[in-house]
């Protein structure tokens, strides 16, 4: 049986990207399949409808156009050689492999086909994707960008994948990759580094019965209010921000310690390593 669309693992975030594309009815279950090492992983993919299967190789001969990479980065040699065995001129391959460029990806695939006694000029068509994990609950942001060897259209699966439901997705060239993974890719952490500190401030405040509470329908309603207004985030908080007030009170002592190039920096930082990852 053929499937447009394979998965190379079933762990989280296969499985929130397989429930986005199923709930979205841009493919039905039946034109899914997936596989994993952990039993437990293929039970809950076959739950959903999706078939599944132990072998790498089994996913690329059954599944076309679209092979989706979701293993860990450390995982590329192992799925480059299986790929190198299946993958045909007709296959794009969709890879959310954190820091693994489409042009590693691609040699990767090459020299494992070299050693198989394959020819070497396939031409590898693979759309790299770097989602976040607020996909997991239906609010992911992700960019998209086209290797190489990618075909106009190629792309289309990815942005209706990332782009489903309330989930959003941009096309960036690759170039901006390690940017973009420093701010949406890791951005959830920053948010929920304010989080972790609101929440301790709440805590030492007296206000532990509802401290969780306070902090996420906070950060919750801000960001719907940031995503839904015409204003900067800079108008934003001078609207909330009263001479002599509160607000003031705090943003004066973020600003005495210099928190917003602390944020910047770290950010910076984040790009650093991704680049560094990726060589």
């Amino acid at each position: 049986m053929s499937h447009q669309l394979g998965f190379i693992g079933a762990g989280n975030m296969a499985e929130a990207i397989v429930r986005a594309t199923i709930n979205s009815q841009i493919l039905p279950a039946s034109q899914i399949i997936a596989c994993d090492v952990n039993q437990s992983r293929r039970d809950l993919f076959a739950s959903l409808g999706v078939s599944v299967t132990q072998t790498t190789g089994e996913v690329v001969s059954q599944a076309k156009p679209y092979v989706l990479l979701a293993v860990k980065p450390q995982q590329l040699g192992d799925v480059a050689a299986e790929l190198a065995k299946h993958i045909t001129a007709d296959h794009v391959i969709i890879s959310i492999m954190a820091g693994i460029t489409s042009a590693k990806l691609a040699s990767a695939i090459t020299s494992a086909r070299a050693a198989a006694g394959l020819s070497d000029d396939l031409k590898v068509r693979i759309i790299r994707v770097m989602p976040n994990t607020p996909l997991m609950s239906g609010l992911g942001m992700a960019g998209i960008s086209l290797g190489e060897h990618a075909k106009p259209g190629d792309e289309t699966m990815a942005q209706q994948i990332f782009g489903a439901g309330d989930n959003k997705a941009v096309i960036i060239p690759e170039s901006q990759m390690d940017a973009l993974t420093a701010v949406s890719g890791s951005g959830p952490a920053y948010v929920f580094y304010l989080a972790e500190a609101m929440e301790k401030a709440a805590n030492e405040l007296g206000l532990k019965d509802h401290a969780r509470q306070l902090v996420a329908q906070t950060i919750l309603g801000s960001a719907h209010l940031l995503a839904s207004s015409p204003d900067t985030p800079a108008e934003l908080r001078r609207k909330v921000t009263s001479p002599g007030g509160t607000t003031e009170a705090a943003v004066r002592h973020m600003d005495g310690n210099k928190t917003i190039d602390v944020v910047v920096n770290a950010i910076k930082a984040a790009q650093k390593r991704s680049k560094e990852l990726g060589a």
